[in-house]
């Protein structure tokens, strides 16, 4: 699959409400003193580019920051997010994520309503390395003779999530307690083929899906997912944790822990069909090297089932006490560089360890900006394997043939920040083994933790 990005939005596109701003001296001197921000704020940036598979992408998102009266600056009083994104071929984004500590006294509440509609969705099967990637098969390049399709290591997924989180603000305590409520409408299904071939030259059209180019399908046919489930379906997830937090701030915290343990329920009494328990840990510190300058982040965490069935569509869904992801590990927010999903099981450890600098640090049309560069290693591993049928395996497919072991991405980011919060990230990684991927280049917003 040829994808690469039109615009590599090597400008940043910022705009920013103020009371009574002006026009101001925007040379790239250190700034001496942040200045106190006050009001509202936002970022935009253009959502623009193209997949050879999934069409043209276009849309944008917009992070708006209330500061208030800026007593309170770096931290905000209300956070909404929007993204709005299509492709030319049916894919897209519609997200709304709101965060505020003061609509509810003495609670944190994010909220997040999206749809995905993703058409073309990563699908490496189950249990890391034990699920081999043969980058061959998608690879259709004219002297390559195993080719299957492009679309072989891929499904369609539409997805609706609502996610309501509630985190304590216990005035000067350090421990919180978090209740989250999530609900998941998976649909699941096979590429629509064609749909991604029209308007595509006589060489370059996908062969209809089947048993023979596409692993979902495999996957049906021998039982490795369990009928019933291969249509996708609905989850909802109760949440219950508490949370230990002394960062100095939240956006690049230079220095104090952030630990979560989260119990997360999925019980028959609110209409769930398969009732499971799981339980996720994690853990981030930060080291200040230099201050202002230079710190260390590291994270240390684990997910994994303690009771029940899981369906396979829910597999992939990692939790925290206000972010809500709809991925499994590999990939931009998880072990960068590594393919997305490329680590699905029932029990799975990640880990990442970053090193932060911030090199310049100014003021542009009054608002607060500066640069980092981060150097990364990431790294992930499946050690609670999904389970399922193996007498209908061909006699010649052994997919316990490989051992799992670590998956090992590595890299470095570009940052530009406004006002401490509104980040936007340039990220090139590798994947340290072939069977996880090559190289990737992702545009995000805000760090990785």
């Amino acid at each position: 699959m040829k994808k690469f990005t039109l615009l590599t939005l090597s400008f940043l596109i910022i705009s920013v409400l103020v009371n009574g701003q002006e026009k101001s001296d925007s040379s790239l001197l250190p700034a001496k003193k942040e200045k106190q921000i006050k009001g509202w704020s936002f970022g935009a940036i253009p959502a623009i580019a193209f997949d050879s598979d999934i069409g043209f992408k276009y849309g944008a998102v917009l992070n708006l920051f209330d500061y208030g009266n800026g007593t309170i600056y770096p931290d905000y009083r209300h956070s909404i997010y929007l993204e709005w994104s299509r492709t030319t071929k049916g894919s897209g984004i519609n997200q709304i994520t709101y965060d505020s500590k003061y609509l509810i006294k003495g609670i944190r509440f994010t909220g997040d309503i999206s749809y995905f509609q993703e058409q073309a969705l990563d699908f490496y099967g189950f249990n890391g390395y034990q699920a081999t990637y043969n980058h061959n098969f998608e690879d259709d390049n004219a002297n390559n003779p195993t080719y299957l399709s492009r679309m072989y290591y891929r499904i369609d997924r539409q997805l609706f999530r609502l996610t309501l989180d509630f985190l304590s603000l216990r005035k000067d305590k350090a421990i919180q307690w978090v209740l989250g409520y999530g609900l998941y409408d998976n649909k699941i299904g096979k590429v629509d083929i064609k749909s991604l071939n029209e308007g595509r030259d006589a060489d370059k059209l996908l062969p209809a899906v089947d048993t023979t180019t596409s692993l979902f399908e495999k996957y049906k046919t021998w039982g490795i997912i369990p009928k019933g489930q291969e249509n996708g379906g609905t989850t909802q997830i109760i949440k219950l944790g508490i949370v230990y937090d002394t960062r100095d701030n939240e956006s690049n915290p230079m220095r104090g822990i952030w630990s979560e343990a989260l119990l997360l329920l999925s019980p028959s009494f609110i209409g769930n069909n398969y009732n499971y328990v799981q339980f996720a840990i994690s853990h981030r510190q930060y080291f200040t090297l230099k201050k202002e300058v230079l710190n260390l982040a590291c994270r240390v965490a684990y997910q994994g089932k303690i009771a029940g069935e899981m369906p396979f569509y829910m597999l992939p869904f990692l939790y925290a006490s206000n972010k809500p992801t709809r991925d499994g590990l590999g990939g931009a927010k998880t072990i960068r560089g590594v393919l997305r999903n490329r680590l699905v099981g029932e029990g799975m450890f990640y880990s990442n360890f970053e090193l932060r600098w911030k090199f310049l640090r100014t003021q542009l049309f009054k608002q607060n900006f500066y640069i980092a560069l981060s150097g990364f290693t990431d790294m992930g591993e499946v050690i609670q394997k999904y389970n399922f049928i193996k007498s209908n395996l061909p006699q010649n497919y052994n997919i316990d043939s490989n051992n799992e072991g670590l998956h090992i991405g590595y890299g470095s980011s570009l940052h530009f920040v406004l006002n401490s919060n509104f980040i936007l990230n340039f990220t090139y990684a590798r994947a340290k083994d072939v069977e996880d991927g090559n190289s990737a280049f992702y545009i995000n917003l805000n760090y990785l933790f």
